[in-house]
């Protein structure tokens, strides 16, 4: 049993308490909360381009993974006076109306914060927020491509390259990345004058490639549907929705990563365990390639 025990540690100019880092968070291999915050404190410098001014979405796991979460959208009670936040209207007019005051992660300090809670998953919107918390348009298109068993990754493989044809052919730059879990997403850079422009234009992209590959596409929310086909989610433009940053965490039973990948791994992907990446995986691909998301906002193309 792990030992209920506190210190207090020095990051960049920023006092925190650490608390239980002998709590073992994932069962294999005994990975414990010191090695989650180790984690993010080296992969930090090419995640939080990534998460900067954006209004995160936790999904905490006090106990580790198997043992219950919850997704908190309003920063702790207890966070430092430090740790950036986003006040954001939610809701839909008539229906009820509530704040959520974001944790936006644009430093160490608050990213090992946020690890400290045991907030193993990272997500956030597809836009940032400026200085006084107002919601920019868009800044990417994502779609997320989710495999029906007995689909895995490998299908999702092959649509994304079907995908990444079609919107190659539009003018987008797509980049894959695993999603840490089953399937995997494909995000491209664009510039948007309306909320809900991508949204739109995934939509119409996932129903037109389901009408031309039914036998491997399916565009539709209902899960009965989906048995062996990949899912593509366009969804996930929806202002009001997430989607897990590139290099968090998940939580599975090993502590995998939402990876990004290069278009011969894409290619070259025959079984799940090709697209399968631990944490020690990530850190040593970042360490030998650097980031492959490095250049994601250049050149956006208009939408």
């Amino acid at each position: 049993m792990a030992t209920r025990t506190k210190v207090t540690a020095q990051v960049e100019g920023r006092e925190l308490t650490l608390s239980n880092l002998d709590k073992v968070l994932y069962p294999t291999p005994g990975f414990t909360k010191r090695d989650v915050l180790e984690y993010y404190r080296r992969i930090s410098a090419v995640l939080l381009p990534h998460v900067s001014d954006r209004a995160a979405t936790l999904i905490r796991f006090p106990d580790g993974v198997g043992k219950g979460s919850f997704y908190e959208k309003n920063v702790s009670r207890h966070a430092p006076d430090w740790v950036r936040t986003a006040a954001l209207v939610s809701g839909a007019r008539g229906q009820g109306l509530s704040t959520n005051h974001h944790v936006v992660v644009n430093d160490v300090p608050t990213l090992m914060w946020t690890a400290n809670l045991a907030a193993l998953e990272l997500h956030v919107p597809q836009w940032t927020v400026g200085p006084d918390a107002e919601r920019h348009t868009p800044d990417l298109l994502v779609f997320d491509l989710d495999p029906g068993p007995p689909a895995s990754i490998v299908e999702c493989c092959r649509v994304a390259l079907r995908l990444r044809d079609v919107l190659a052919d539009e003018g987008f730059r797509p980049y894959p990345k695993t999603s840490g879990s089953k399937g995997m997403q494909l995000y491209c850079p664009v510039s948007t004058t309306e909320h809900e422009a991508t949204s739109r234009y995934a939509k119409k992209l996932a129903r037109q490639l389901e009408q031309q590959y039914p036998d491997e596409i399916i565009a539709t929310m209902t899960k009965a549907a989906r048995a062996g086909k990949i899912f593509i989610d366009w969804s996930q433009n929806n202002p009001a929705k997430t989607t897990v940053a590139p290099y968090s965490l998940r939580a599975r039973e090993m502590p995998t990563v939402s990876t990004p990948i290069t278009w011969r791994e894409v290619h070259a992907c025959r079984s799940p365990e090709d697209l399968v990446f631990r944490s020690e995986d990530v850190l040593a691909r970042v360490d030998e390639h650097g980031d492959f998301f490095a250049d994601l906002h250049d050149s956006p193309r208009a939408l």
